[in-house]
């Protein structure tokens, strides 16, 4: 068969983000309520407002004649990709979304998914995480996924608890010392 009438896949069919680690085989996808929040204000910016725009300069380019050298029809084609593919992720992410709102267990010293750990390793470094879901963490913001190891690790851990971390280099310590959750919403 001649190449030319061979489709190339462009990543249409993945609908994994590139970045984003997979959800756990058999695992949830939980996720606060204010991760879900921003989550769903973004597909609906999507669906309602950026898709809308992309389609309408694909539509005006496409009446200008040749596609084959229209730099706005590629590019905007190439755009309505890349937002349906992410329309797509966020869309099965937040159907199998469990939200779990951490200010529940407000006032306990144990760690549990939303908690604000502040623990120190074997060397007395300190160190304050947030433990959040994996659409919604930001490591530069010392958020972390509650898949991580670390997060794994300190998980049902109480204040004072020493918990054995296993890293390449070694099994390393870590000491709870201050776990804390947001106040309930009255």
């Amino acid at each position: 068969m001649n190449k030319a009438f061979t489709k190339e896949s462009d990543g249409d069919d993945d609908d994994d983000q590139p970045g984003l680690p997979p959800l756990p085989a058999g695992g949830k996808n939980y996720m606060t309520p204010a991760g879900c929040q921003r989550l769903r204000a973004e597909l609906l910016e999507l669906i309602d407002n950026e898709r809308p725009k992309i389609v309408d300069v694909v539509h005006w380019a496409a009446s200008n004649g040749d596609r084959s050298e229209n730099g706005d029809y590629l590019y905007g084609k190439k755009r309505l990709r890349e937002i349906d593919r992410r329309i797509r992720f966020l869309t099965k992410r937040l159907e199998i979304a469990e939200v779990v709102d951490p200010a529940v267990h407000h006032g306990s010293d144990q760690v549990y998914f939303g908690a604000t750990v502040t623990y120190a390793n074997d060397e007395g470094e300190e160190r304050t995480i947030t433990i959040l879901g994996i659409d919604e963490a930001d490591s530069s913001q010392g958020q972390v996924s509650w898949i991580a190891p670390v997060s794994r690790a300190l998980l049902k851990a109480r204040v004072g608890d020493e918990v054995p971390l296993p890293t390449p280099g070694g099994v390393r310590m870590l000491e709870v010392l201050e776990v804390r959750y947001p106040s309930p919403a009255d």
